[in-house]
């Protein structure tokens, strides 16, 4: 937390004023003495004090001492990347009460407290028992409530709303993430062609060929989350399946994005080789496993959005975005392991365990989180 001044900032105040410790004492109503333990803080007021000192001056009571209850984006940077690489460094439990500590210092800096819940549920998979993940989950609902509920940012609070029913379905709470959500979908236009007509009325053909790039980015990641949670939906039809599946692939496939953004293809090769597995088709869930693993060894360290010979304009639209807190949002050691774990340690992958090909993809999986 900051350090509060206000010794320093009622002697400011007062000599701007232009009055002695004599009349501040006789206005408040206490000894030259008293004001005089304040300045130098050796004392501090009495806490019912406080309003009629900061009303004499016309200054908020956060004013007169000193308080700043928000952090700017730098700082929050700087404490995100700290806190995360404390869940590396420390034990859960350490890290998981720095986070909370942080959260409670800085109640009213909602970025910080929409970080630091992130952070609590990206590394909840460390917790000891489900109980406590279950109750790190918990106490990140009410943090991005709090942001939700408190934020006069639009966006900021649009996230915390998506991240509060990401959370309730972890929970198993899928009628509160239906009432949270319970807004009819409606269809609404993307302001980028307009902007990029608009910029390329003023002559700048390069700025509008940026928004529109940064619109067409946004929609590939938009559709291929959609197509990969389609996909789940439609195992009970296997040629529905498979056709989602070839789609999936196929606008993956046309926009580069294994090399673009492994970290979403990642999950989509897993969720298909799960699929393929539960309807007996073997062989294709091997080959979605392979693909995942030649990916997952493959040169994407270190994990960095970016953009490509296409997206050409991306990266300092990535950069700004990415303000905040890196990506990705968890220590790259984690991520190694949770990549060996998604196919090692996952029941769905049983009937695929004795077959040599699953064995290799395995070992190499071990070998690169030993990197």
């Amino acid at each position: 937390m900051k350090e509060i001044h206000l010794g320093r900032i009622l002697a400011e105040n007062r000599r701007r004023k232009g009055i002695t410790q004599d009349e501040l004492a006789e206005f408040v109503g206490v000894s030259k003495a008293a004001v005089s333990k304040w300045e130098t803080e050796s004392t501090y007021p009495d806490i019912l004090l406080l309003p009629r000192l900061a009303a004499y001056f016309d200054i908020s009571i956060d004013e007169l001492m000193g308080y700043e209850p928000q952090m700017d984006r730098e700082e929050i940077r700087k404490t995100h990347r700290m806190l995360s690489e404390e869940f590396i460094t420390r034990p859960f439990a350490e890290a998981l009460e720095h986070c909370r500590k942080y959260a409670r210092e800085y109640y009213s800096c909602y970025p910080l407290v929409f970080q630091v819940g992130s952070l609590m549920v990206n590394h909840v998979m460390m917790a000891q028992t489900p109980e406590e993940g279950e109750q790190v989950i918990k106490e990140a609902v009410q943090l991005f409530r709090r942001v939700k509920e408190g934020t006069d940012d639009p966006g900021l609070g649009k996230e915390a709303l998506h991240m509060e029913a990401y959370c309730l379905l972890q929970l198993r709470l899928p009628e509160e993430v239906l009432e949270l959500l319970k807004e009819e979908p409606h269809v609404t236009s993307n302001p980028e062609p307009l902007l990029a007509s608009a910029w390329k009325m003023t002559g700048d053909r390069k700025e509008a060929k940026r928004v529109l790039q940064i619109g067409i980015y946004r929609e590939v990641i938009v559709l291929l989350n959609l197509l990969a949670s389609y996909m789940e939906l439609c195992r009970e039809e296997p040629e529905k399946y498979k056709e989602t599946c070839q789609r999936l692939e196929a606008a993956a496939e046309s926009f580069h994005m294994d090399e673009l953004h492994p970290g979403i293809m990642m999950p989509c090769y897993i969720d298909m080789a799960q699929g393929w597995t539960a309807l007996g088709e073997e062989e294709k869930a091997l080959q979605c496993l392979e693909k995942y693993t030649d990916l997952a060894v493959g040169e994407i360290y270190p994990l960095r959005l970016h953009g490509d010979a296409y997206f050409d304009l991306l990266d300092a639209w990535i950069d700004s975005a990415l303000e905040l807190g890196d990506y990705p949002p968890r220590d790259e050691l984690l991520i190694r392991r949770s990549m060996t774990q998604a196919l090692t340690e996952n029941p769905a992958f049983a009937p695929l365990a004795d077959d040599p090909r699953f064995q290799i993809m395995a070992e190499r999986l071990k070998r690169n989180e030993k990197q």
